[in-house]
């Protein structure tokens, strides 16, 4: 395994149960309580998406704009933090998850920093060249977490950013299937990563193989199926990404014992 991944957490009782913008089936994404389910459900890590505000603090959200998951409208990076915080990020989902706000990056490594590994996406993909690395490594250090991160993109460029800025922190290139494989190819040979994040349909043995050959994790998003997290483990993947952190939890629990008893 890569040098820096032996330093990280991240390198640590594979295969990991990561829970994608956390417990996300049952609880609002991307917020507190959804974070800390996924804790109480097994969950290894949470996977959750920061972007800044227009002010310069780091939030956690997935989309380029408020609409689908909030009771704002309109592109995130052109309020402030406060008015951010001001907006219902829950009754999307249930009413009972009324007032749930949007958490800034700092509240989370404050409150889940000590209980989980944490898979932090960069999604500056609108603004690929704005300082979203540079704020991100500045609490990554400030909250002393730095064993428990892990840096995934798609924006190969944030990826080398964070390497310059952080190289002791394991970086995660995702990829997608709607990308062209030249495309894919190129990303790789351009951007330091020590762990691969395929989507699910562009995974198979020989990826893993090649993957893990030269010294990288693989973890596989958004895994929901007993079946099909069966069939990843059989290939050795290091982590699913999951909506559904105790479904998947109780699958890799019964892979870990039936590999022991093996």
């Amino acid at each position: 395994m890569h040098a820096m991944m032996q330093r990280s957490a991240w390198n640590i009782n594979a295969p990991l149960v990561i829970a994608h913008r956390g417990a996300s089936f049952f609880a609002p994404e991307n917020t507190l309580s959804a974070f800390r389910l996924a804790a109480e459900l097994g969950a290894d890590a949470i996977e959750l998406d920061a972007k800044l505000t227009a002010d310069g603090h780091v939030v956690i959200h997935h989309d380029r704009t408020l609409d689908r998951t909030t009771n704002g409208s309109g592109p995130l990076s052109a309020r402030t933090l406060e008015e951010l915080q001001r907006l219902d990020a829950g009754s999307h989902l249930d009413r009972e998850f009324a007032g749930e706000c949007i958490p800034t990056l700092g509240q989370v490594f404050q409150e889940l920093g000590d209980r989980l590994l944490m898979n932090v996406e960069l999604t500056n993909y609108a603004r690929p060249f704005d300082a979203l690395p540079e704020v991100v490594s500045r609490l990554i250090f400030e909250f002393g977490l730095i064993g428990k991160i892990l840096i995934s993109s798609f924006n190969p460029i944030a990826l080398m950013k964070m390497r310059r800025l952080a190289p002791e922190i394991p970086l995660g290139l995702l990829v997608m299937n709607s990308e062209p494989t030249w495309l894919i190819s190129f990303f790789r040979f351009i951007t330091p990563y020590q762990a691969y994040h395929p989507s699910l349909s562009i995974v198979d043995e020989q990826v893993v193989q090649r993957e893990h050959h030269l010294g990288r994790q693989v973890n596989v998003w958004t895994v929901n199926e007993g079946d099909q997290i069966r069939e990843l483990l059989s290939m050795g993947v290091d982590g699913v990404i999951t909506d559904v952190p105790d479904a998947a939890r109780e699958v890799v629990e019964k892979y870990r014992s039936g590999r022991v008893a093996s």
